[in-house]
C-alpha cells in the first residue's frame, strides 16, 4: 500500500502545482502575444485574452477575428499609458511649466521697469512742479538752468509718461 500511496500524492502534487502556475496569454496593443502569471491590464478586451486560468485556450485567430474594433476603441482599450507615453506627457508638462515659468519672468521684469519709470516720472515731476530752478549739464559739460517753456513741456512729457502708470 504505500508505493500506491506514493504515486497517488505524487499525481495530486502534479495537478496542484500545474493550477499554481496560471498562465495568461493575451494580444498586445502591439499585436504580439503576452505572457504573463499575472491577469493582462485592465481594459484589455476579453476577445483579446487567449488563456487565462479556469478558461480553454483559444485559437488566436478567432481571437483577433471576433471583434473589429475601431482605432479610437483600440485607444481605448490599450489600457494604461505605457513608458514611452508617460514619459512624452512628462516632457509635454515640463515643456509648458517652462515656457510659463519664463512668461512670469519676463512679466515681473516687464513690471519692474515699469516701477522705475514710473518712479523716476514721479520724481522729476515732482521737481518740476516744486518752482525751484532746474539746472541741466550739457554735454559741453556747462550748467544751464530750464526757461519756464522747457520746464512746461517738460512737464507735459512727464504727464504723459506718467499715464502709463495708472
Amino acid at each position: 500500500m504505500p508505493l500506491l500511496s506514493r504515486h497517488i500524492l505524487g499525481a495530486l502534487l502534479l495537478v496542484v502545482a500545474t493550477a499554481a502556475h496560471a498562465q495568461y496569454v493575451w494580444i498586445g496593443p502591439n499585436g504580439t502575444r503576452q505572457y504573463s502569471d499575472r491577469p493582462p491590464p485592465p481594459g484589455t478586451p476579453a476577445s483579446k485574452i487567449l488563456k487565462s486560468p479556469g478558461r480553454p485556450a483559444l485559437e488566436p485567430s478567432t481571437a483577433s477575428d471576433t471583434t473589429a474594433e475601431s482605432p479610437t476603441e483600440n485607444k481605448a482599450a490599450a489600457g494604461p499609458p505605457t513608458l514611452a507615453q508617460q514619459e512624452a506627457a512628462f516632457r509635454e508638462r515640463s515643456k509648458t511649466r517652462a515656457e510659463q515659468e519664463q512668461k512670469s519672468r519676463e512679466e515681473a521684469e516687464r513690471s519692474r521697469r515699469l516701477a522705475e519709470h514710473c518712479a523716476a516720472a514721479r520724481e522729476t515731476q515732482a521737481s518740476l512742479d516744486s518752482g525751484i530752478r532746474v539746472a541741466r549739464i550739457g554735454p559741453d559739460g556747462q550748467k544751464t538752468y530750464m526757461s519756464d517753456e522747457e520746464k512746461a513741456a517738460r512737464g507735459e512729457q512727464v504727464r504723459r509718461a506718467l499715464q502709463e502708470c495708472r
